[in-house]
């Protein structure tokens, strides 16, 4: 799974607990897309978070 570019948010690791306490491996993984952004002016592919992008951390070019 990628990462973000802009905040490094990438994918996060657990476990999953049943009902009578047994845990297996488990990941989430972070809301990450790949967009067309203004960089110094030119716009190139970049892997952004959806909440950098919400936030306004990133132009859509």
């Amino acid at each position: 799974m990628a990462k973000c570019d802009i905040c490094s948010k990438g994918a996060h690791f657990g476990n999953n607990v049943s009902h009578s306490n047994r845990k297996t491996n488990r990941i989430w993984n972070s809301n990450v897309k790949n967009v067309k952004c203004k960089v110094n002016g030119a716009a190139r592919k970049l892997h952004v978070c959806t909440s950098c992008l919400k936030s306004g951390r990133v132009e859509r070019a």
